[in-house]
């Protein structure tokens, strides 16, 4: 890894890949398919892409019944602790309707309702993400969505996997479709004849995926449009730099512009790090991902003092923060910007990936300088609530009145005044 100074300003800022004209073109087509032709368009397209035939998308309730035979029952007793530990998570982050009111007789309030609907995807390929799953639909549950709905693309005979389906079926999601790709977006987001429209789209994919996403956005709503993994560790000299080149593979592995980045103000701890990585490097079964992200993406930055290296952090605002400091907790008050923070030598970001409770779904790309984590309130809408009695508006209309027309708006005035007048 490279092992550098700090310059002025430091960036994990990478260029969002928007793709290329043809993509964005390609996808705009296919959301155009699906809306002329609906299902007929969802089996060409998927008959196509994934090499599968199908005539009807939804996954049966025998399905889900039979993938529990092709999971172990350590596996499954994971799950569900997975599950408890993820749901009394966002359990704690449900708010309330509330109202207040004042002696005038003024009400007022927020109302508090969960979205109608919710599309969830899951991506596919070769790799099966039970973990997305359960990140995705269990803060649309705690928010009170009624109806879930999931999709992802199915292998060329067909089929999901077991692990997919049985995460699924342990949290209750029954409308399940074997669709994937922008035209399972397009089909959330316009409906077919199988497939009713949702009003929220979440869950990550591929390019295709995220363009889909980004075109259906306004008659839908979605998460977000988040870019390559990245984590920065911030350690001090008694840091372990074994425990620290494996967290920084861990992110390194998922894609070739993943972000892998050490903040220390050890030089020592920096040259052990940068030789751990590459002795861990060697016998990793992603390694050629791995060793392009640490290339092209890593980096070690040695700083004069603690209080430097916490403000180059902030300026990363990375999507997952490891504190391995000797005193990691006197330091959370001083992070401003990162999406989620793990505290210690034995909180390795794996452990927020699959089973802590708080979500992994996490701004990346520096948008933690102003967003937050996927949770509860995401599938939630507010409205306001205004009850003015008489006696307030008596008090207050020629306040009302004056300001409308201070922006030029007659009616707003006089919709208040002749109020007034019969009063």
């Amino acid at each position: 890894m490279k092992i550098q100074p700090v310059n002025e300003t430091v960036s994990l800022t990478r260029d969002l890949d928007t793709g290329t004209e043809a993509q964005r073109e390609a996808v705009e087509a296919i959301i155009e398919q699906v809306r002329q032709k609906g299902d007929t368009a969802l089996r060409e397209l998927t008959k196509k892409f994934d090499g599968a035939s199908l005539e009807q998308f939804r996954v049966t309730k025998e399905e889900l019944e039979g993938a529990y035979s092709q999971i172990s029952e350590d596996l499954l007793q994971a799950l569900r602790e997975a599950i408890v530990n993820i749901r009394d998570f966002h359990e704690r982050q449900k708010r309330q309707s509330w109202m207040t009111a004042k002696e005038d007789g003024t009400i007022l309030g927020q109302k508090i309702t969960p979205l109608d609907s919710v599309g969830v995807y899951v991506p596919g390929g070769k790799a099966a993400y039970p973990s997305s799953i359960m990140m995705n639909v269990l803060p649309a549950q705690v928010a009170g969505v009624k109806r879930i709905v999931m999709v992802s693309p199915a292998g060329a005979d067909g089929k999901l996997p077991a692990s997919v389906l049985v995460t699924a079926s342990e949290l209750g999601v029954a409308e399940i479709y074997k669709v994937g790709g922008a035209q399972a977006v397009a089909a959330l987001a316009y409906g077919t004849e199988s497939i009713a429209p949702v009003d929220k789209i979440t869950g990550p994919g591929n390019i295709y995926v995220a363009l889909a996403k980004r075109a259906v956005f306004g008659k839908v709503d979605i998460d977000m449009i988040a870019g390559p993994s990245e984590i920065v560790v911030l350690a001090d000299e008694k840091a372990n730099p074994r425990y620290i080149a494996a967290d920084l593979l861990s992110q390194a592995e998922h894609d070739e512009q993943a972000s892998a980045v050490l903040v220390t103000n050890s030089q020592e701890l920096a040259d052990q790090v940068a030789g751990e990585v590459e002795t861990q490097l060697a016998t990793l079964p992603k390694k050629a991902i791995a060793e392009a992200s640490i290339r092209d993406y890593g980096a070690i930055y040695v700083t004069r003092d603690l209080v430097e290296a916490i403000d180059v952090v902030n300026q990363l605002a990375p999507e997952h923060l490891e504190i391995l400091t000797e005193e990691p907790m006197n330091l959370i008050g001083k992070i401003r910007h990162a999406g989620a923070i793990f505290v210690g030598a034995y909180s390795s970001e794996p452990v927020g990936d699959y089973f802590a409770g708080p979500n992994h779904v996490l701004p990346t790309n520096g948008t933690a300088r102003f967003s937050s984590p996927l949770n509860v309130d995401d599938f939630t809408k507010k409205s306001s609530i205004i009850s003015y009695s008489k006696q307030a508006l008596q008090t207050h209309g020629h306040k009302i009145s004056a300001l409308a027309r201070l922006e030029g708006l007659e009616a707003h005035a006089r919709a208040i005044d002749i109020r007034l007048e019969d009063n």
